[in-house]
């Protein structure tokens, strides 16, 4: 493996199968997802992704803008942009994976096989239309309960609250501020878009709406429960993951493209 591999991101198996990069949402790190390596096929190298100010990256300044945030990770995973490569995002984490794509696509540069996006809408010209990001503290913090993701301690915790409140106002600031760049093309690779049921920020029909920015949508697959879905369980939702990506893949090396 390439031993200038991205410091944010911890390696949890190696194999030649696929590189799963994996993008986390608004205010998180990769520890909600620390489990997902053991539970994904053991030839995959998964790749748990930092935003800066995150886990692993957390001396660094954070980033409040989308296009910025995705140049930071073109530059920082460009060493190991190379094999079959995959990306999948949830929430934010499903807007850098796109705007990361787009701007791969834009310089010519090698792209991922397969993009797995959830919990988040199909852009929009206008963007959000929301300002979730300058509510009153008190007002966040229910909008947040409702959302779920978020620790209750953290919401409940006036001290705890004060530690983790910039990051999540950041980044509701960098989810709400993004337009999408004119122009932009559909995405070449094949996607497929998750969500849950019950979620109180994306409808279905905002899923449903990648379809008209992809030549290749191979499906919404919408399970039991909020924005954070597979918090409880994320078996589920990786069983479809694991499915999806390894089509792509193989899609991919039957035409050389991998």
């Amino acid at each position: 493996m390439n031993a200038a591999r991205y410091e944010g991101a911890p390696m949890y198996g190696t194999g030649d199968g696929l590189r799963l990069f994996v993008f986390h949402h608004a205010g998180g790190s990769h520890l909600l997802y620390r489990d997902w390596p053991r539970l994904l096929p053991a030839s995959w190298d998964v790749r748990l992704l930092d935003a800066p100010g995150r886990g692993r990256l957390t001396g660094e300044p954070q980033i409040d803008d989308a296009h910025a945030l995705a140049a930071f990770f073109r530059r920082r995973l460009a060493a190991d942009l190379s094999g079959p490569f995959a990306f999948f995002g949830h929430s934010m984490g499903a807007l850098i994976a796109y705007e990361l794509t787009q701007q791969l696509a834009a310089e010519g540069h090698r792209l991922p096989v397969w993009l797995g996006l959830s919990a988040r809408g199909a852009p929009r010209p206008q963007g959000e239309g929301t300002r979730r990001h300058a509510l009153p503290d008190e007002e966040l913090r229910l909008h947040l309960a409702a959302m779920g993701g978020t620790p209750l301690e953290v919401l409940q915790d006036p001290d705890l609250w004060e530690m983790f409140a910039p990051a999540l106002r950041n980044d509701l600031r960098l989810v709400e501020s993004w337009r999408p760049l004119p122009g932009a093309p559909d995405l070449r690779m094949p996607l497929n878009v998750y969500g849950g049921h019950g979620d109180v920020v994306v409808a279905p029909e905002r899923l449903a709406g990648w379809q008209e920015h992809a030549r290749r949508f191979m499906g919404l697959r919408m399970f039991d429960g909020g924005h954070f879905y597979f918090q409880a369980d994320p078996v589920p939702l990786l069983e479809h993951v694991a499915r999806d990506a390894s089509a792509a893949l193989a899609a991919a090396r039957a035409v050389g493209a991998a």
